[in-house]
């Protein structure tokens, strides 16, 4: 079976799991009560919450360019900016939430070379993000678990915060990781690309300053996406506090690590299961969750507008065995 066989599957295999995900959702919800909902919705917080999207993704974008910096990664600033916002684009169908990750370190690498460090700075970034997440959502439930009569809520925060320790665990212990990657001995090529990938991440060691300044980043960049689903929420008229948007918002955001197509589907189950918790409706909650990926959307096309403008003078795919760190 050949690669674009393989790719072709893969593409209709997330597809297939996403719509069958809505499909089974919109037979729990009434849909004239999502659409009804959505028109009813006020416009003035709309817009802020659609400001406040658009602000976390330039957080986001300090924050790996502050790793390329402690990493002595030197880049363009504007060819940093087009592979993220090409990123963002290629998170619209690609697997889970990071499928774009690995498209805006392979399209930087091949312009700036120091393929290894680039990987680092984008793993580094992705980990402290998910280290922002658990903190939020830790700290939230310990201050709000009074006015949360849901205990089952803890279980989810606690595998991620057990989760975090342990891929941290691993990517920071040399020993572990480098019995780890025994396993591509037999692909020197891959092995040694791995091995330099966590050499430059062992540099962190030495700027934890810089590895903390990104955690902080991140809690915040976590605090503005919960703000985001709160003024959603007063859009459409959602009974639920802010601490409730700063406990389930990190959790629904691990969930869109599962295979979909831009975290469609999984995305909107989980919001539903979680502010069901707090008495929401199932179609407000569906209608939330379905506002926030269309501004994504928007700001996704961004990244597509940048790809096809960029498609012409050079190519900006890639090769599978690009996608080797």
């Amino acid at each position: 079976m050949t690669e674009k066989i393989k790719d072709f599957l893969s593409f209709f295999v997330r597809l297939g799991l996403s719509l069958a995900l809505l499909v089974w959702l919109f037979n729990q919800v009434n849909w004239k009560d999502i659409i009804s909902a959505i028109k009813q919705a006020d416009t003035i917080p709309l817009w802020g919450a659609f400001f406040v999207t658009v602000l976390i993704q330039f957080v986001v974008l300090i924050r790996w360019i502050v790793f390329m910096k402690a990493l002595n990664l030197e880049a363009p600033f504007g060819k940093v900016c087009r592979y993220y916002f090409i990123g963002l684009f290629c998170n619209l169908f690609l697997p889970s939430s990071i499928g774009g990750d690995v498209i805006k370190a392979v399209g930087l690498s091949r312009r700036v070379g120091q393929k290894a460090k680039v990987f680092a700075s984008v793993v580094l970034d992705r980990l402290s993000g998910f280290a922002g997440l658990v903190i939020v959502a830790l700290v939230s439930y310990l201050i709000g678990s009074t006015i949360i009569d849901a205990p089952s809520v803890i279980v989810p925060i606690a595998i991620l915060t057990v989760l975090s320790l342990v891929i941290g665990g691993v990517l920071f212990s040399k020993r572990i990781y480098a019995l780890g990657c025994k396993v591509f001995i037999k692909i020197p090529r891959l092995h040694k690309a791995l091995m330099d990938m966590h050499a430059d991440v062992m540099l962190m060691k030495g700027r934890k300053r810089n590895g903390f300044g990104c955690i902080g980043l991140s809690c915040i960049i976590q605090v503005l996406g919960a703000y985001l689903y709160y003024l959603i929420g007063l859009a459409l008229h959602i009974k639920a506090s802010f601490l409730h948007y700063l406990i389930f918002g990190p959790i629904v955001s691990a969930v869109t690590f599962l295979p979909s197509i831009g975290g469609l589907g999984v995305r909107e189950i989980g919001w539903v299961y979680c502010l069901h918790k707090v008495g929401v409706d199932k179609e407000l909650a569906a209608g939330l969750s379905l506002i926030s990926f269309f501004f994504m959307i928007i700001i996704g096309l961004v990244g597509g507008m940048v790809y096809v403008a960029t498609f012409s003078h050079r190519r900006v795919q890639c090769d599978p065995s690009d996608l080797k760190p």
